[in-house]
């Protein structure tokens, strides 16, 4: 791996490199985020990529750089997303051989768009449960075959190729000053291109890196001023939840970063419904974590100039109602409880007519009697209008003796039972 910084310079050959490979994204002001925050917001549309998301920009400008015979030996990754079509795609236009390590848990359809993009170039493995798991091993495959490893993030072509992204902006918002710019963090890529880019031709404008909170690896690495490995990770915002973060990218996030942000995956999931249903914006998790850190800086940001990179919109579809069903509980909006009814006549009805609010609705209700005991379990999920109903809700629990435990209070008793 090479030691040589990335630098401005080596972003500006970069876009040489992808010019007639890649879309120039819109960089497009949000009429409806500008008047939420009361600041001119506009968002970087990656999810409008060829491949919905910046990652071909890294993996095009570091293949097509390989020598003859680095092309001739063939190159390997490992994902289960974005970075494995921006590297099918690279295979396919540069006519390398290369092959894909993703997850056996890695869902059809993302397979499909791989063998697509790559077409008779590339061959997938699936190989473990675990992106680490691939990961682990398409390096001993690259080991053992002697082929290229082309990494997501840590290598300086791959992040002076991310940071064309900082290019565009720059040209795409003129003469015009952007105080703030907000960069999802996985690995640190993107935001070390950003920051490489930024403090040579925009070295007021202030970034702010954004992790989703189950995966914090930046963050923990830039306070303990080294690269550290995570124990566990929430994966829910899978383009941007990994245990461990680049070797090279580290020193320029912690040199160049004003701050990190981290957003819960229940905020995620809330704001890429908002995008959704106010801007028809599909995009995936980790595409919208820029645009959820607002809320975290909605007083600095008054009035300012501000940039979200919205950085991949390849977001399955069958995901939704997780989606939703996280964003209401995060809201408060929805609430599980394992309910103790009385076996006796109108116990249930006492409960939907005493109990429950005018606009408290039962959305799951599932009960098991047991003809030997006084009163029997049952699970209840229920879904109210406002976060203030729920006090209210307990209230009423309490004033007609209702034996409850409300079980999202347990992650593990939840998780095994919704």
């Amino acid at each position: 791996m090479t030691s040589i910084p990335s630098s401005a310079q080596g972003i500006l050959k970069a876009k040489k490199v992808l010019e007639n490979v890649i879309e120039t994204t819109p960089l497009k002001l949000n009429e409806q985020l500008s008047d939420e925050f009361g600041a001119k917001i506009l968002l970087k549309r990656e999810d409008l990529q060829v491949v919905r998301s910046y990652k071909i920009r890294g993996a095009y400008n570091f293949m097509s750089q390989l020598n003859a015979a680095q092309k001739k030996q063939g190159v390997v990754c490992s994902s289960a997303g974005n970075h494995a079509q921006g590297f099918a795609m690279s295979c396919s236009l540069l006519k390398i051989r290369g092959t894909v390590f993703m997850p056996v848990t890695t869902p059809k359809q993302k397979v499909s768009a791989v063998e697509r993009l790559g077409k008779k170039y590339v061959e997938i493995i699936l190989s473990g449960d675990t992106y680490d798991d691939a990961k682990n091993a398409a390096l001993k495959f690259t080991q053992k075959e002697n082929k290229i490893f082309v990494s997501p993030f840590d290598h300086k072509l791959i992040i002076e190729g991310q940071g064309t992204v900082a290019a565009e902006i720059l040209e795409q918002i003129g003469k015009k000053k952007i105080d703030y710019i907000f960069v999802p963090i996985g690995g640190g890529g993107l935001a070390a291109g950003i920051i490489t880019y930024f403090k040579e031709f925009s070295p007021s404008t202030k970034i702010i890196g954004v992790e989703p909170q189950g995966a914090p690896a930046m963050l923990e690495s830039m306070k303990k001023n080294k690269v550290i490995t995570l124990d566990k990770i929430d994966s829910f915002v899978d383009g941007a939840a990994v245990k461990q973060v680049g070797y090279q990218t580290l020193p320029i996030c912690k040199r160049g970063l004003e701050d990190i942000v981290l957003v819960p995956e229940g905020k995620v999931c809330t704001k890429i419904l908002q995008l959704y249903n106010n801007d028809a914006i599909v995009v995936e998790p980790a595409g919208v974590l820029s645009i959820a850190a607002l809320d975290f800086y909605k007083e600095q940001i008054k009035g300012k100039t501000v940039v979200c990179i919205v950085s991949g919109g390849n977001n399955d579809i069958e995901r939704m109602p997780d989606i939703k069903e996280r964003s209401l509980i995060y809201e408060g909006l929805k609430h599980y409880f394992i309910i103790k009814f009385p076996q006796r006549s109108g116990a249930l009805r006492m409960f939907v007519n005493k109990v429950l609010g005018e606009h408290d609705d039962i959305t799951l209700f599932e009960y098991t009697k047991k003809n030997s005991k006084e009163s029997g379990p049952a699970l209840v999920g229920i879904e109210q209008k406002n976060r203030a109903d729920y006090e209210a809700l307990l209230a009423r629990m309490k004033k007609y003796k209702v034996d409850y435990i409300p079980i999202q209070e347990n992650p593990m008793l939840f998780n095994f039972l919704i």
